[in-house]
């Protein structure tokens, strides 16, 4: 991975921390998009003590909220003449329905729509810089959904851990949808399920909720092999020619009926771009 430059969300704790950390040991340079800023610093030095050579750099957004992810993608294209990898990481779960300031339902807003407006704002360097990859973190927890399109914003009986597995529900229909659209560009693009992992993920989401999800983590595997799979997909030579795929442990998987659902991926990808006021 030398001289690659991956750009990654959420790797200030948990599997994404770790993929950074990893793929900065194998020599990339990592361009690190966080909110915490004490906990981005924190991030920032720990990578250039892994890796003191390189110059890992960070940039700070609100990916809830349309205005910043489209910032912080402005930000980084002027900033990075290539971006060999994008690994869209950054989400949450949460146990009552909020609204963010676009009056959109904060799941969908920060699991799905951040990947997707990201990933529309480093299209052209992602393009420059083929071949080159994007990875996005789903779940297992999509089994068992189905997406409304008459209700993407969860008004209708919302239930913490449901509408997260819609999210994550998305984020592999929007992987299928954008390998097709971005057939014979030189960017691949694949999703991943990492496993049940004990990070700190879900202790914020609330009541019962966090209580479940801390209780669950006793049976949780490590972050280090929550991790493995994302930078499998972010650096192997075998994932290389693989796009619009569904890996679980390094190894493609058969996501669900729903996820493969090629009529649901190209309405997703219409309703997402209206919702952000973007055309692909």
């Amino acid at each position: 991975m030398r001289g690659k430059t991956i750009v990654i969300t959420g790797a200030t704790s948990g599997i994404g921390q770790v993929a950074a950390g990893k793929l900065a040991t194998m020599g990339a340079r990592m361009v690190l998009v966080a909110r915490d800023k004490a906990r981005g610093e924190a991030e920032l030095a720990r990578l250039r003590r892994l890796a003191p050579s390189v110059n890992h750099t960070i940039h700070y957004a609100d990916l809830s909220r349309l205005a910043e992810m489209k910032r912080v993608a402005a930000e980084i294209a002027a900033a990075e003449p290539r971006i060999d990898v994008l690994i869209n990481n950054a989400g949450a779960l949460f146990g009552s329905r909020q609204l963010t300031l676009d009056g959109l339902e904060l799941t969908f807003a920060l699991n799905h729509l951040s990947y997707f407006v990201l990933t529309h704002g480093l299209r052209e360097r992602l393009r420059g810089s083929a071949p080159s990859r994007v990875v996005n973190v789903a779940s297992d927890a999509h089994k068992g959904k189905k997406l409304d399109f008459s209700d993407l914003q969860s008004e209708k009986n919302y239930r913490g851990l449901y509408v997260y597995g819609k999210s994550k529900l998305c984020n592999i229909l929007f992987t299928r949808e954008l390998a097709r659209r971005w057939a014979g560009t030189g960017v691949n693009a694949n999703s991943l399920h990492p496993g049940f992992v004990s990070t700190r993920f879900g202790d914020q989401s609330g009541g019962m909720l966090s209580l479940g999800v801390r209780v669950a983590k006793i049976f949780a595997i490590s972050p280090e092999k929550g991790a493995e799979t994302i930078v499998y997909l972010a650096s192997s030579d075998e994932a290389a020619n693989s796009t619009g795929l569904y890996f679980y442990k390094c190894k493609p998987a058969t996501p669900t009926k729903e996820a493969q659902d090629d009529e649901s991926a190209r309405k997703l990808w219409q309703e997402s771009e209206k919702l952000a006021g973007i055309t692909y």
